[in-house]
């Protein structure tokens, strides 16, 4: 419902991670496994989780007589332990783990280094020919018909910096956290709590808005994302409020909210 409401083609949706089994978390994946199915969908789907997830779909599907007409292919992850996850020519994800109730798995996505972009005016100057492009724009010199070079600088600049993002969902206070998602630019962490319920948080296996703001500040990262609130909480500026007082570039998760992953000063050479 959520994907048709914002308008975002179902067909695009390939990988599916999931954090851990609780049913605020797993619940949804099955209706939207359906779902994809009445759409017509035959291309497979891949679907990450804890290793009990798989059995826990099958289960559904036969309970239920659904015989989906696409393949779903299940990735088991040890919550236990980080590892990789997924690559392409774009992109890596890894996992770690959480401190819930039960294993849980956190989130951590990089792009990969983009290729070099040529200067401004730099095919004015020179004819380049098409087929030394992309060897230019992954660091080649330009080589020029009487056998001399153009050194890769003169006519290129750095691409776009790489972007990163980590989800951290369900999760207690840990700092073990700061240290796998160090330096990214957009952290999601959970904040179902005020920190007045500290020892609430604590109990349930879940962290207070003002530690999700620690979380952040040591780990350097470049924005931050508070959400899972407890539904207790009506006005949620509160929990902003703290936040912001530990991490200034803090933001309330919202259903349908868009989030830029802010570009490091350092990484644009300001």
């Amino acid at each position: 419902m959520q994907l048709r409401r914002l308008r975002v083609r179902m067909g695009r949706l390939d990988h599916i991670l999931i954090s851990h089994l609780h049913g605020d978390h797993v619940f949804g994946l099955f209706g939207l496994l359906s779902s994809l199915g009445l759409t017509g969908r035959e291309h497979p789907l891949h679907v990450y989780g804890p290793p009990e997830l798989e059995s826990v779909v099958l289960r559904h599907l036969e309970m239920f007589d659904i015989h989906l007409p696409y393949e779903v292919i299940h990735h088991p992850l040890d919550c236990t332990k980080g590892g990789a996850v997924y690559e392409d020519k774009v992109l890596t994800v890894r996992h770690f783990p959480l401190r819930h109730r039960i294993p849980a798995c956190g989130y951590l996505f990089r792009e990969k280094e983009r290729r070099r972009r040529f200067r401004p005016g730099i095919f004015e100057r020179y004819e380049i020919p098409v087929a030394q492009r992309r060897a230019i724009q992954e660091g080649a010199p330009l080589r020029l018909p009487d056998g001399s070079e153009v050194p890769n600088e003169e006519i290129t600049m750095p691409g776009p910096p790489p972007r990163s993002y980590a989800f951290c969902s369900d999760t207690a206070y840990d700092r073990a956290v700061a240290g796998h998602v160090r330096g990214v630019d957009l952290l999601y962490h959970e904040a179902t709590f005020a920190a007045s319920e500290e020892a609430r948080a604590r109990e349930t296996g879940h962290a207070t808005a003002r530690q999700a703001a620690l979380i952040a500040r040591e780990a350097g990262v470049g924005k931050l994302i508070i959400g899972h609130f407890s539904a207790r909480y009506k006005d949620l500026t509160p929990l902003l409020e703290e936040a912001r007082t530990i991490f200034p570039e803090t933001y309330l998760a919202a259903d349908g909210a868009r989030f830029e992953i802010p570009l490091r000063k350092e990484a644009n050479g300001q």
